[in-house]
């Protein structure tokens, strides 16, 4: 009897991956439209207080000097969109961004973040000339011009001052931080 349940759940799991492959390519469309040959870089976990926040993933393209990027969240707690732009801009101030600029940052955040339930993601990616641009599940939502703003919100997570080192580091992988983002590899 168990070795047919065992053979159940390996066909099962099997069937899963299977069934999740063109799903996971499909969801780097939104990524695709803005860099060419996108691949990870590397993945994290945001775990917190024992509790797993999210799964984090940066995607450079293939040649890693380019300045694109992008970061893939996906939520496993549901929050508010109004929270998550108050974490992020005390994230912000955390990595030297002033209490009034990240303020405002906030506040324009709050504008256009939508409540995330668990399963759900938000994607910045980063252009030179476009700015941030922000996903929900793939569709855009809003863009932020400029590189101040790029710098601080994804400095939250790639800048050598984070308050998440551990996921920094799994991140960055093996390599540097884009160009965007000083401070040591």
């Amino acid at each position: 009897m168990m070795k047919i349940i065992s053979q159940g759940s390996t066909a099962l799991w099997l069937s899963l991956a299977l069934l999740s492959t063109p799903i996971s390519a499909k969801s780097l469309a939104h990524i695709e439209g803005v860099i060419n040959q996108v691949q990870p870089q590397g993945t994290g976990r945001l775990n917190f207080w024992g509790f797993h926040v999210y799964d984090a993933t940066l995607y450079r393209p293939a040649g890693k000097d380019s300045a694109e990027f992008a970061l893939d969240i996906k939520y496993q707690k549901s929050f508010s969109g109004a929270a998550i732009a108050s974490r992020t801009a005390d994230e912000m101030k955390g990595i030297g961004i002033s209490e009034a600029q990240s303020a405002i940052w906030g506040k324009e955040l709050a504008a256009v973040l939508p409540n995330i339930e668990s399963g759900q993601t938000l994607t910045g990616v980063y252009s030179p000339k476009q700015g941030t641009t922000f996903f929900y599940d793939g569709k855009k939502i809003a863009q932020f011009p400029g590189a101040d703003f790029s710098r601080a919100f994804f400095g939250i997570w790639l800048d050598s001052k984070t308050s998440v080192p551990k996921l920094r580091s799994e991140l960055l992988g093996n390599g540097c931080p884009p160009p965007l983002i000083t401070g040591a590899c």
